[in-house]
């Protein structure tokens, strides 16, 4: 050591406190050698300053003495870049030790984390498996309290069955004998549907009588009705659908139950001939109606679109009249129909088939006459006038409309006091037939001298015609033959040979012609309905023949 070889050379130092530029500097002014009060050679405070140089050398700091005084060791500059080195490779090192510590301290801080979460998802998962097994374990519990309660429902209704009580015979024996409990056995039970006897088993007991579940059935379906509730109708069991199904009633148009009211009520219209029932909202909502026997089209079926936009019915149409040249025949039987009850017609009178928008306008120049609202399909002119009519018969095209119909202009000249007879275009034969039978009346008055009459009594006794003329062509009937006699034999004998010469008709086809004699039975207008209900009446009690005389006379119904 240093110190050791100093104290050995008996060289002593002193130190200046002193500082220069951060280093230690010798002090150049040595002092002789001292010697202790006992004769040492070596001084005692030079002693411990090479003590403490020694110390400062291992421990790398500036060691001071005890008075304080810092002590400086001289090294080489070999030996300072040395220690610097070794400072910074110390530095380096603690540096990386410490940075690889932080590195381990986050490892494991993550590890931890990570075990931590996993913790926690196998606590949650065990906690959801305990939730499940205990679900289970409610619902286990559950299912078998139901089994149960069915079977103790079930064991009850066998005791009940088993220990049914009734009145026990009694025996006139005084006080003796008290009454006691007559078990009835369950054969005695029997089935009000097979008539077999019921056991221990489940059975039904309604409507008076006990049943076997099987045997307890909807009258309509056939089959068993395990609800709880049924309907009746006539003594008879339903389901409740199916009692819906036969009872409640159906719109003919839309084929829908048809709603209840806000009463709960089932309101419906029903047409008064056809009885077609029907929701009260398709008399709002446009629902289109036949123009000849008014029944409303059903959902299901398409009428026929004339080009005026009227609708014709497929059974209306079977019949139809479409154009001038095929009503002509008709307008035969006509004029013979007058003349078979003696009022013939001598002069020729056009006869034309026509659209509504000509009918219209024929209309509209007509100087009098009375026309039935809302809509007029017959007239009797009077006037001069240039009509449009129906020369050939339009086809069918697609969606059911009317196409390539033929018209032709044609000009009426007057020659007497009836200039033609107007008749609406595309009508069943039997309702062309009856406006005919109505505008011919008007002719035969105006031609045979009747003055001006009125409404009701010239209507109503031309609505009496047409009435008539339908009763010829739906019965060949004695009604008729009665009505015609008041007038003359032959007459009679003319109409039953008219009506016999008619072929046998559909069942509609009579079903329709009831119809157009109920529309003039219950027509509701004055001049219409009222005069016809007056003058079929005078007819009816005083002949057609004496009835149209009065009315020469008096211009009034006898």
């Amino acid at each position: 050591m240093g110190w050791l070889t100093k104290i050995l050379k008996g060289s002593s130092h002193k130190f200046s406190d002193g500082q220069c530029n951060g280093r230690y500097r010798e002090d150049r002014n040595l002092e002789g050698p001292r010697y202790s009060a006992e004769g040492s050679d070596f001084d005692k405070e030079e002693i411990e300053c090479a003590i403490a140089l020694s110390l400062s050398e291992q421990e790398h700091v500036i060691p001071q003495d005890d008075k304080g005084k810092k002590v400086i060791e001289y090294k080489s500059e070999t030996e300072e870049d040395d220690d610097d080195e070794d400072e910074d490779e110390d530095e380096e090192y603690m540096r990386a030790q410490l940075e690889a510590a932080e590195e381990e301290e986050r490892r494991v801080a993550q590890a931890q984390i990570k075990e931590e979460e996993k913790r926690r998802a196998e606590a949650q998962l065990e906690e959801i498996e305990k939730q499940l097994a205990k679900a289970r374990l409610e619902e286990e519990e559950m299912r078998r309290a139901k089994a149960q309660l069915e079977e103790d429902e079930q064991l009850a209704k066998a005791i009940q069955e088993s220990m049914n009580v009734g009145s026990p015979p009694r025996y006139d024996l005084g006080n003796i004998l008290q009454p006691y409990p007559f078990l009835i056995p369950s054969s005695h039970r029997i089935c009000a549907g097979c008539q077999a006897e019921i056991g221990h088993g489940r059975f039904l007991s309604c409507m008076g009588g006990v049943w076997h579940p099987e045997c307890f059935c909807c009258h309509a379906c056939d089959k068993p009705i395990i609800d709880y509730e049924f309907s009746m109708s006539g003594n008879r069991p339903y389901h409740k659908l199916c009692y819906k199904e036969q009872h409640h009633p159906k719109c003919d148009v839309c084929h829908n139950f048809i709603p209840t009211n806000p009463a709960g009520l089932i309101e419906y219209r029903a047409h008064p001939f056809w009885m077609q029932k029907y929701c009260p909202s398709h008399e709002r909502d446009g629902t289109p109606r036949c123009c000849s026997c008014e029944r409303m089209e059903p959902k299901d079926t398409k009428y026929l679109i004339l080009d005026d936009g009227r609708k014709l019915c497929l059974e209306c149409l079977d019949s139809a009249i479409m154009d001038t040249h095929e009503c002509q025949p008709l307008y035969l039987e006509i004029r013979e129909f007058y003349e078979g009850l003696h009022m013939k017609v001598e002069q020729q009178i056009p006869m034309l088939l026509v659209e509504r928008s000509a009918l219209n306008e024929a209309m509209e120049g007509e100087k009098h006459g009375h026309h039935h609202l809302p809509e007029t399909r017959g007239l009797c002119l009077s006037e001069e006038q240039t009509v449009t009519t129906v020369l050939r018969r339009p086809r069918i095209g697609a969606g059911y409309k009317l196409i390539d119909m033929i018209t032709e202009p044609c000009r009426l000249i007057r020659r007497c006091e009836v200039t033609a007879i107007l008749i609406l275009y595309g009508l069943p034969r039997l309702l062309t037939g009856s406006i005919l039978a109505h505008e011919m009346m008007h002719a035969w008055l105006r031609l045979n001298g009747y003055p001006n009459l009125r409404p009701e009594v010239e209507e109503g006794i031309c609505q009496v015609l047409a009435h008539m003329w339908l009763e010829s062509e739906t019965y060949a009937g004695s009604t008729l033959v009665d009505i015609a006699s008041s007038s003359s034999s032959s007459s009679s004998s003319a109409v039953v040979s008219a009506s016999s010469k008619k072929g046998e008709r559909s069942d509609f086809e009579k079903k329709l012609g009831e119809f157009f004699k109920h529309q003039i039975e219950s027509d509701s207008s004055s001049a219409y309905g009222d005069g016809f209900r007056q003058g079929n009446q005078a007819v009816l009690k005083h002949g057609l023949r004496r009835t149209l005389d009065h009315i020469r006379l008096t211009g009034t119904f006898p």
